[in-house]
C-alpha cells in the first residue's frame, strides 16, 4: 500500500511511520509542517528506505495538499498532524483552531476531490483514517470509561478543536460519501516523546537534578498507552476498520499522575543513582487551569472487532521509555538546548467578568 501521512516527524506520526516503512515495507508519504515538536531525527531510522518520501508541508496549503495526492495517489490517508499539548493551547489557542479545525478541513477536501476521481476498487478500498483523543469526551468521575458512544464535552481549546475536526471527518462521511474512519486514543507514551509532556519532562528533569512539577495534589488520572502498541492499532483500523466507524484505543493503564512520576523516580533510580532519591525533587504546582479529574478508554470494541489489544503493561512501557531517554541523550539534548528547555507553560489565567 501507499499511505499518506501527515504529521508523521511528530511523537506518534513518527511510530506510525517507523512501522509502515520499517517493519511492514509499505511506501509513505510523510507530510509535516515541522513546528517545534516536529523532528527529522525521529524518523532517521527509515529515511533511505524505498519508496519512503519526506514533504516539508502544511495541512492548510490547500494547493499542496491537492497536488500532493494527484502525484503520489495514495491508498490511504493517515491524519495525524494536529497541536497537542493542552499547556500551549491555553497560552496560544489560535495556532490550534488553524491546525486543527482549519487544517483538517482542507485536508478532507483534498482527499475527497482526490477520492471521486479514483476508478472504481480503488474508490472503494480508500480509507480516510482520523486520529483524535480521549479529550474530547471532558473529565470522567471516579466510576466508568469513555466508549464509542460517549458525548462529547471537551474542556480545553485542545480538546476543543480536536472535538471540531472529529465532526467534520463524521460530516464528510455522512454528507459527501467519504469513506472515514475515526480513533480515539488515551495518553501516549515512549520513545522520541517531546519532553513538554509529563512522562518525558520528569525523566529529563529528574536526570539533571531538577524539581519535579506535579500539578495540583497529583490525583488526576489518566489511561496509558505505549506510543508503539498505539501505531499497531491504528494500522488495524485503516485495513480492517468498518467505514464509519469510531474505535477508542487505550492501554487499559489507569495511572494518578502522583503514581506516574514515582514511578519514574524509582526507575531513574535504579538506572542512574544519584545522591539523594528522586522521589525527594517532586513538587507540587499551581493546578492547570480546567483540568480534567480523570480519563479512561473502553477498549472492547477494537480487540473484539479488529483483534487489537496492547503488547505493553505500563510497567514494562515505562521502563522501557525510561532506559530509550537515558540512551539517547543527543535526541534530547538538542531539543533542550534549541525549542524546549523545560519551562512550564499554559499558566495564563482564568478571566472571569
Amino acid at each position: 500500500m501507499k499511505i499518506l501521512v501527515t504529521g508523521g516527524a511528530g511523537f506518534i506520526g513518527s511510530a506510525v511511520v517507523r512501522l509502515l516503512a520499517g517493519e511492514l515495507g509499505h511506501s509513505v508519504v510523510n507530510v509535516d509542517a515541522l513546528t517545534y515538536a516536529g523532528n527529522l531525527d525521529s524518523i532517521a531510522s527509515i529515511s533511505d528506505k524505498p519508496g519512503y518520501r519526506f514533504v516539508h508541508g502544511n495541512i492548510c496549503d490547500a494547493k499542496l495538499m491537492t497536488e500532493l495526492f494527484a502525484a503520489e495517489q495514495p491508498d490511504a490517508v493517515m491524519h495525524l498532524a494536529a497541536e497537542s499539548h493542552v499547556d500551549r493551547s491555553i497560552d496560544g489557542p489560535a495556532a490550534f483552531i488553524t491546525t486543527n479545525v482549519v487544517g483538517t478541513y482542507t485536508l478532507l477536501e483534498a482527499a475527497r476531490a482526490y477520492w471521486l476521481s479514483l476508478p472504481g476498487a480503488r474508490k472503494e478500498a480508500f480509507r480516510f483514517h482520523h486520529i483524535s483523543t480521549d479529550e474530547v469526551f471532558g473529565s470522567l468521575g471516579p466510576e466508568g470509561k469513555f466508549t464509542e458512544t460517549t458525548p462529547y464535552a471537551p474542556n480545553s481549546p485542545y480538546s476543543a478543536s480536536k472535538a471540531s475536526s472529529d465532526h467534520l471527518v463524521r460530516a464528510w462521511h455522512h454528507t459527501y460519501g467519504l469513506p472515514t474512519v475515526v480513533t480515539n486514543c488515551s495518553n501516549n507514551y515512549g520513545p522520541f516523546h517531546f519532553p513538554e509532556k509529563l512522562i518525558p519532562l520528569v525523566i529529563l528533569n529528574g536526570l539533571e537534578g531538577k524539581p519535579l512539577p506535579v500539578y495540583g495534589t497529583g490525583e488526576n488520572i489518566r489511561d496509558w498507552l505505549y506510543v508503539e502498541d498505539h501505531a499497531r492499532a491504528l494500522w488495524a483500523v485503516v485495513t480492517k476498520g468498518r467505514v464509519g466507524e469510531v474505535y477508542n484505543i487505550g492501554g487499559n493503564a489507569e495511572r494518578t499522575n502522583i503514581d506516574v512520576v514515582r514511578g519514574i523516580c524509582d526507575l531513574l533510580d535504579e538506572f542512574s543513582p544519584a545522591a539523594k532519591p528522586r522521589r525527594e525533587l517532586i513538587t507540587f504546582v499551581t493546578d492547570r487551569p480546567g483540568h480534567d479529574a480523570r480519563y479512561a478508554i473502553d477498549a472492547t470494541k477494537v480487540a473484539r472487532e479488529l483483534g487489537w489489544e496492547p503488547n505493553e503493561t505500563f510497567e514494562s512501557g515505562l521502563r522501557k521509555t525510561v532506559k530509550w531517554y537515558l540512551d539517547n541523550r543527543p535526541w534530547w539534548t538538542k531539543i533542550r538546548e534549541g525549542h524546549y528547555a523545560g519551562e512550564r507553560l499554559g499558566l495564563t489565567p482564568r478571566k472571569t467578568a
